[in-house]
């Protein structure tokens, strides 16, 4: 049943400060408790619960640990009592809801240091909060997400990287670098397989954990972009094997903190090839929006994730790279795909391509592989064409403007010094671009948008993905409800019996 939105359960008014985030600690939720954190503009974190309306806790209540604001608050999965919240100045901190916090400044003594992070540990006689501290990377840690099996952690800053962390071990996975600007969300799939991220340089991008490369970059957007989230409703994995996991967790057993682990069918991912137990069939769907008040909806499907080599395509470029060409029949359209989606049916599936869809120069570090050279070319190749609808010529012309608008030149001459001046990065972009890192726009398939429309007139900062229908809000203050097909009558009847002033689309 729909809330009455016009008597809410709790309403607080705060003065000299205001909320930047929350979250609810789904693992303690009954009908008649919720722990709610939430996060503000100076740097405290409050414990409340909006059912029995009591105030529990207020944590860096004379801002000792951290002066700056809050940008993301989250529980541990799994976890009663410990709970993460990142600030602006790019530091994240650990808690304990069982301990307090020290009447002086905290002292803390060096864990563990790698490539653009650290980790300390609070140096004090009796145990207090924070329990760790994480400074990553250079500027504003914008957000961070838990992997679904709660095991690994996925960090955006202001300097443009994504890291993923093994949360327990404090083990850097892996790194990716935004085409430009800094990288604002981000989200991980329902099983843990890809991350999604969004920013200032105006695109999704797909990024492969197994893998720990880009497969895949998306644009719609015109402005930045704030929200990214999967819908986990709409995704269909249909695995023909079983996964392999890996059960050797290397974890600090010092690290844990108390802290129990939710009964969980994910586990970490083994490293090796992902096409050795390709699903049969693969479907993502992930939405986002952005502060150019559009909501985009995108699909990540089979022929992104696992590129095959095209007959037709494949003689193609032999002809250019005088290469020999596959034998005939060893690949085909799917019938079934949408538009020229390029995936191969049945058991005569041609060798698959090298896991990075870069330049041919490139795929030469895979050694003792003598057709790498001309994998890497079609490769390239299919990146270009495995996206394209029917309207080619219209696409191509689309991607190409964008591919100006975006190409070094162009930031070099407009924004390079101002972005340099506000993030501070010691890595040079000019150095990461057309690397693994950060591939060139054509070295990756180019996603476009199966709905981009505007839905407000204010910057959108909410996207939530429910069973029978989809959430957004904007700066002016507006949370709209857009019911999935079928969803309408359901949803119109309870808002109209329960709230006269909802929006139902």
């Amino acid at each position: 049943q729909a809330a009455d939105l016009s008597k809410p359960i709790d309403k607080r008014i705060y003065k000299g400060t205001q909320p930047t985030c929350h979250d609810f600690n789904h693992l303690t939720a009954t009908a008649e408790s919720v722990s709610l954190l939430v996060g503000f503009s100076a740097g405290q974190v409050q414990l409340i619960d909006p059912i029995k309306k009591e105030t529990s806790k207020l944590f860096n209540e004379e801002r000792l640990i951290d002066k700056s604001r809050v940008t993301c608050v989250k529980w541990v999965p799994g976890s009663e009592s410990l709970f993460l919240v990142a600030h602006s100045s790019g530091n994240m901190y650990l808690y304990n809801v069982e301990h307090t916090c020290g009447t002086t400044a905290p002292h803390y003594q060096l864990l563990k240091q790698g490539e653009s992070f650290a980790v300390h540990t609070c140096k004090s006689k009796s145990t207090r909060n924070p329990l760790l501290k994480w400074t990553v990377g250079e500027g504003a840690l914008n957000e961070f997400a838990f992997s679904p099996d709660g095991k690994f952690l996925a960090c955006v800053s202001q300097d443009g990287f994504l890291r993923v962390f093994n949360f327990d071990s404090v083990e850097l996975h892996g790194t990716m670098k935004s085409y430009f600007g800094g990288l604002l969300c981000v989200c991980w799939s329902p099983d843990g397989k890809y991350i999604v991220t969004g920013g200032e340089d105006d695109l999704v991008t797909v990024w492969s954990f197994v893998d720990c490369r880009v497969i895949a970059r998306g644009h719609g957007h015109k402005s930045w972009v704030s929200v990214v989230a999967f819908d986990p409703y709409t995704t269909s994995v249909e695995e023909s094997d079983p996964m392999e996991f890996s059960g050797s967790d290397e974890d600090f057993q010092d690290l844990h903190f108390g802290r129990d682990r939710a009964n969980s069918t994910q586990s970490r991912l083994s490293k090796r090839n992902s096409t050795d137990s390709r699903p049969v069939s693969v479907t993502y769907r992930f939405g986002s929006v952005g502060q150019d008040t559009q909501l985009c909806l995108w699909d990540l499907t089979e022929d992104i994730l696992f590129p095959h080599q095209p007959l037709s395509r494949a003689r193609t470029h032999t002809n250019v790279m005088n290469a020999t060409s596959p034998p005939a029949g060893s690949g085909g359209a799917n019938p079934g795909s949408n538009g020229n989606s390029i995936t191969t049916p049945g058991n005569s599936v041609p060798p698959p391509l090298p896991r990075s869809n870069s330049l041919p120069h490139s795929a030469v570090s895979n050694a003792g592989s003598k057709s790498s050279v001309m994998d890497g070319a079609i490769a390239s190749g299919v990146s270009k064409f495995a996206t394209l609808s029917l309207h080619d010529r219209k696409e191509r012309h689309h991607e190409k403007d964008h591919k100006r608008n975006h190409s070094m030149g162009h930031i070099s001459s407009k924004s390079s010094d101002k972005l340099n001046l506000v993030t501070k990065t010691k890595t040079d972009p000019a150095k990461t671009l057309g690397t693994p890192l950060c591939p060139r726009m054509e070295d990756v398939p180019l996603l476009e948008p199966l709905i981009c429309k505007k839905i407000a007139h204010e910057r959108l900062t909410v996207l939530i993905f429910l069973e029978d229908c989809i959430v957004t809000a904007c700066q002016e203050g507006f949370i709209c409800t857009w019911a999935r097909p079928g969803k309408v009558g359901l949803l119109s009847s309870q808002n109209q019996a329960n709230s006269p002033s909802g929006t139902v689309v």
